[in-house]
């Protein structure tokens, strides 16, 4: 058996309880199930996480990571685009990682009304959103260098708006998987931007 680090060990159960919860739903995600689905010993489980909700953040954050890359490289790029273009272009590479991993998007929502029905799991909710909202508002500062403009709006305000767009509208996808009119709404998306940055 090759021996792993505890960060490569801890990467393998992140992996393995994102697999269980698409494959299985949140509900059956045991720390026994997650375990057996990386091939680790019950044991590895108590050893790299201190809790199941350390497991839950980390897989939350594994996702919204994996979705959120091509946006953050795309809005840092600086080519003489129109602040438009900028943000219709980094919303649609986010929009491009929502539509490469349709089940991991399923897995953030079940695992969020999971969290919110369990007493001690409501704080994985709240930090879950809480982190969202940071990364909106991480992801709005970027487009704005990248774009050389201010946003007319406070971002923490913008960034609540921004969030609550793109919840729903993924939300929606994933129900009806209409491609043309996610499009239509995310560049309807990026003109209001537009309205709201000035150099």
């Amino acid at each position: 058996m090759t021996r792993l680090s505890a960060d490569e060990r801890r990467d393998q159960l992140v992996e393995a309880a994102i697999a269980v919860m698409i494959r299985d739903g949140v509900a059956k995600a045991t720390t026994r199930a997650i375990t057996t689905e990386a091939g680790a010993p019950l044991g590895a489980f108590h050893y790299c996480f201190r809790s199941k909700q350390e497991l839950l953040h980390a897989v939350i954050d594994r996702i919204m990571r994996r979705t959120l890359v091509p946006t953050t490289a795309t809005a840092t790029e600086d080519d003489g685009r129109s602040p438009y273009e900028i943000i219709r272009d980094t919303l649609h590479a986010y929009w491009d990682g929502i539509r490469r991993s349709p089940a991991e998007q399923m897995v953030t929502y079940e695992l969020t009304q999971y969290a919110l029905r369990q007493p001690d799991l409501a704080d994985v909710a709240r930090r879950q959103y809480a982190h969202y909202l940071a990364v909106f508002g991480e992801y709005l500062e970027a487009v704005a260098r990248a774009a050389h403009v201010r946003w007319t709006v406070e971002v923490p305000v913008l960034a609540r708006h921004g969030l609550s767009l793109m919840d729903g509208l993924t939300l929606n996808w994933l129900i009806d998987r209409d491609d043309a009119q996610a499009t239509a709404a995310l560049d309807e998306y990026a003109r209001y931007l537009g309205t709201v940055a000035v150099r």
